[in-house]
């Protein structure tokens, strides 16, 4: 272990030691600062905790717990007690007191919830992603009535959820506007695929403007120069969008398809109001709505099974497909 000596002049003597008043400020400043940032962030860590950490918690905790109701063994109404992991291996498992769920409860709805909503999740993101994207490419034009056009476009993402679920309800009605409109007689809510497409139009006709909007703010940050430059050196449009506008607009467009990823898995709105969530139209959101009017902490084990089953397709978006909206934000800021 070396000892570092102190410096010292021609003639032997220890060098004295200069610090400069401005530094030293600097460094107190810099100290003040850092203080001051984490009494700023207490209140906000504080909020976070109360509204985040505590339910999540609480939901776990609540998942190992058995519901208080009948004993069918003995017919007598017990509370409830531990249950250790007999909540998850009931929805993931379909276990029914030992046994296989039978067709038509809750715990045999399980998996076909998880494949619906992942259904509507990539059939409307997909659908929204490519509408969304031609949209914001039309309004980053310059042309006569553009201010009137992204206003319009706002409309059905303006327009509460359950209104626009009603308003399709009627729309797809047996003597809707759908049925007349193309000549056909088709109980759209009424079976399975006919449902799950009406809630797959509805949800895309309302929120296709919340991804056009978010692509339109990543188009308008490639300068023109480029595409001017492009045109130069003769590339064709078909190639300045696939070698310009898609490179730069990626980190935008993986945001929006995030944002609209996590909104779509929780999705219980549409297909409740317009199908009740028949004709297998179950989300996982129904059904641990449709869960808590029988227990909650079963329910709580779904709704854990569900943040769980967001939280990694969350994860997926940031670590491998470069969705990482702070990461966006942060390496804007110093450009």
């Amino acid at each position: 272990m070396s000892t570092k000596l102190p410096e010292r002049t021609q003639a032997g003597a220890p060098a004295e030691t200069h610090h400069m008043p401005g530094r030293e400020s600097a460094d107190r400043k810099q100290v003040t600062q850092g203080r001051w940032a984490s009494v700023l962030l207490v209140p906000t860590l504080i909020l976070l905790a109360v509204v985040i950490i505590y339910p999540v918690v609480n939901a776990i905790i609540m998942s190992f717990q058995k519901d208080a109701g009948l004993n069918p063994a003995t017919g007598f109404f017990e509370q409830g007690g531990p249950a250790g992991f007999e909540n998850y291996t009931h929805w993931l498992f379909q276990q029914c007191n030992g046994q296989s769920c039978p067709p038509g409860t809750l715990g045999s709805q399980f998996w076909n919830a998880m494949g619906t909503t992942f259904f509507f999740t990539v059939v409307t993101v997909a659908l929204e992603t490519v509408l969304g994207f031609w949209m914001a490419i039309i309004m980053a034009r310059s042309f006569r009535g553009r201010s009137a056009v992204r206003a319009a476009v706002l409309v059905p993402w303006a327009i509460p959820t359950a209104v626009t679920a009603k308003l399709w309800f009627f729309i797809f009605a047996f003597d809707g506007i759908a049925n007349k409109l193309f000549g056909t007689q088709i109980l759209w809510t009424g079976s399975e695929w006919p449902a799950k497409w009406a809630v797959v139009i509805s949800d895309t006709w309302k929120t296709t403007p919340f991804m056009a909007l978010l692509i339109l703010a990543g188009l308008q940050l490639i300068p023109d120069e480029v595409y001017e430059a492009a045109k130069v050196d003769g590339a064709t449009a078909w190639q300045r969008f696939r070698l310009i506008t898609l490179p730069l607009v990626k980190p935008a467009l993986m945001v929006a398809i995030l944002f609209r990823t996590l909104d779509a898995l929780r999705m219980f709105d549409l297909p409740y109001i317009m199908t009740q969530g028949a004709n297998n139209t179950t989300t996982l959101s129904i059904l641990v709505v449709d869960q808590i009017r029988e227990g909650f902490n079963s329910a709580a084990a779904l709704s854990t099974v569900t943040f769980i089953v967001i939280f990694l397709v969350a994860f997926i978006f940031v670590r491998f497909l470069g969705a990482n909206a702070v990461g966006a934000a942060t390496s804007s800021g110093r450009k």
